[in-house]
């Protein structure tokens, strides 16, 4: 071995150790592990040749250890979503957090990654103007310089900020008011991630049909990736597998290194993740069925961004002042209730201990032979088994006053009860952002009226509550039901297909959508230039899947009016006063099926 050889070796090994002192030995397994991940030995010193080749390769080195030592594969995936391109930004967006978590544990980490990036945006450049319209670029090249901009403060050459000026208003609209959460919260992966999964699915950039296509690609890129790094001896399969987690000596700026197609997805996951993709495509495939003229007018909001802090405190008050002769009803409903689920445990037992309560079924070792000594037992602790529940309420005009209220009250009831069961409670509303078609009636209109256009106004879908949230910080949200101007028409399918994404994503074992509406989806423009039925048939297909095809229980609870027609399990309710007892039942009913551990 010559002198350059020797450097580049105690080079190499010097990146090794450095790599298993950042993942907290976390890496360290043994040498005849196949995992290249797992013993930081898959760099190869003769790809080392200029100063650029030996940044690359200490940037890698240290992003391949901080992604073991704080990045939750979990976690990951259980915020992960279901279209391959926003797979593509998620996986991005959580490799930029844990570089930064790392930039600011040690100085070097974050000059390491600045430079790396800094050299692999200085060697592109626009060859022969190839870049003249948005087509021409790739959004996911795009978000990755655009992350790199806002998180790492790179500088962007010619060529990077001619991609950006495509698609930089679009990212900014949807995250620049978010940089200060995600830098604050930069070291909760949880928060951190459901925060960005949310806000890549709400940006409405591609179209979900490309799936397919997008798949083949990723798959013969990732393909060519893993002939580069992997040795040849390994076979086509162990390549595939390992592709998601792999070192890459690749210095070139490419963003298929953050790509996630469906096998990397399938390996790194659980067959719960793999089942929630199946059921994805499936209730993509009932929706083909079902047109929607355009989503640009659409809305996913926040409630306490709909209206005025003033406002929403003034309709709470109102709130409130009804929920007085209900005080009563949260305690007792909250005790009967806990005892109900907690009555459903499995209970286990320890035996042969020194202490604890006699066993009994032992005595007659004692009497017959006294020698023996007395056995005593304990019941194992149980946790109780998680559970998420989504509340999902119509908001449409037909709910105005003793409707609507009742929903209030239900919904704030049910939060509060059910967050002392140590059960999370999501809460959730959707309406039209205006009658008679809005800005999509309007779209419609400019395009010559194309027949048969589906879906024919603007969604506005409410989180009035997260899950993670509790009530006391969320309860003032529940007021803006009562605002009258806010309710207009009602489309349940869709409403439901976005409850149940959000619900499956969750990590919880066990899910629970409840719906409360008083009645059939009406949504005047839509039914005006579809069939009369065009709504519900849609409803109702979304819901038998959900109940025959998903582990999602569902329940709907119908304000003085019967919605059994939709859903199998459903009950009526006409006031609140029936709350209590219908809820205990139907809830208890639930948990039947399925024994909590």
């Amino acid at each position: 071995m010559n002198k350059e050889d020797s450097l580049k070796e105690k080079f190499k090994q010097a990146l090794i150790s450095t790599a298993k002192v950042i993942s907290d030995d976390i890496l360290i397994k043994k040498s005849s592990d196949k995992n290249p991940l797992n013993n930081f030995d898959s760099i190869k010193v003769e790809e080392l040749g200029e100063k650029k080749d030996f940044i690359r390769s200490r940037a890698e080195m240290d992003s391949s250890a901080l992604k073991k030592r704080f990045s939750d594969n979990s976690i990951y995936q259980s915020n992960l979503p279901q279209n391959t391109t926003y797979r593509s930004l998620y996986k991005i967006s959580e490799k930029i957090r844990f570089e930064m978590v790392g930039s600011k544990m040690l100085k070097g980490i974050e000059k390491n990654f600045k430079d790396n990036y800094q050299i692999n945006i200085d060697n592109k450049k626009d060859k022969d103007n190839e870049i003249k319209s948005r087509e021409d670029t790739s959004v996911e090249k795009a978000f990755e310089l655009y992350m790199l901009k806002k998180f790492f403060k790179t500088e962007m050459n010619n060529y990077s900020n001619k991609i950006l000026s495509y698609w930089e208003k679009d990212f900014d609209e949807c995250i620049s008011n978010h940089i200060d959460f995600f830098n604050k919260n930069i070291e909760n992966q949880e928060v951190y991630n459901r925060k960005f999964s949310e806000i890549i699915e709400s940006m409405n950039l591609i179209d979900n049909n490309d799936d397919t296509e997008n798949n083949e690609s990723e798959d013969n890129q990732d393909n060519d990736d893993n002939n580069k790094t992997n040795n040849d001896e390994t076979d086509k399969q162990n390549e595939t597998q390992s592709e998601q987690d792999q070192i890459s000596v690749d210095g070139s700026f490419d963003v298929n290194e953050f790509r996630m197609d469906e096998s990397s997805m399938e390996s790194e996951g659980n067959e719960q993740n793999v089942e929630q993709v199946n059921q994805k495509i499936s209730l993509d495939t009932i929706n083909k069925d079902y047109k929607i003229f355009t989503e640009k007018f659409d809305q996913i909001e926040k409630a306490e961004k709909l209206e005025s802090n003033e406002e929403i405190k003034k309709l709470r008050k109102n709130l409130d002042q009804q929920l007085i002769s209900f005080q009563d009803i949260i305690t007792k409903l909250a005790n009967k209730l806990q005892r109900e689920l907690l009555a459903k445990q499995n209970r286990s037992w320890e035996f042969d201990l020194e202490e604890g309560l006699l066993d009994s079924a032992k005595l007659t070792r004692v009497i017959i032979d006294p020698y023996n000594s007395l056995s005593f037992k304990k019941e194992k602790d149980q946790d109780f088994k998680d559970t998420v529940v989504s509340l999902l309420i119509d908001n449409s005009g037909s709910m105005r006053g003793r409707p609507i209220t009742i929903a209030a009250l239900c919904a704030d009831i049910l939060s509060r009860t059910l967050e002392r069961c140590s059960v999370k409670v999501e809460i959730l509303g959707f309406t039209t952002k205006n009658w008679k078609g809005g800005q999509s009636r309007e779209y419609w209109n400019s395009n010559k009226k194309p027949k048969n256009p589906g879906r024919l106004n603007d969604l506005r879908h409410i989180i009035y509550k997260n899950a993670d949230t509790p009530w006391r910080q969320s309860k003032v949200n529940l007021g803006l039901m009562l605002k009258e101007g806010l309710l207009k028409e009602n489309i349940d399918g869709e409403a439901i297909s976005w409850a149940f994404n959000r619900l499956k994503k969750r990590r919880e074992e066990r899910k629970i959508l409840m719906v409360i509406s008083d009645g059939a989806p009406v949504d005047d423009s839509t039914l005006s230039v579809n069939s009369g039925d065009y709504l519900e048939k849609h409803l109702k297909k979304v819901v038998k899947f959900i109940e025959d095809k998903s582990e999602i229980e569902v329940l709907a609870i119908g304000i003085g009016h019967d919605v059994s027609r939709y859903y199998n399990k459903a009950i009526k309710i006409s006031d609140v006063q029936e709350l209590g007892d219908v809820m205990i039942r139907e809830l208890s009913d639930l948990f039947k099926s399925k024994k909590l551990n």
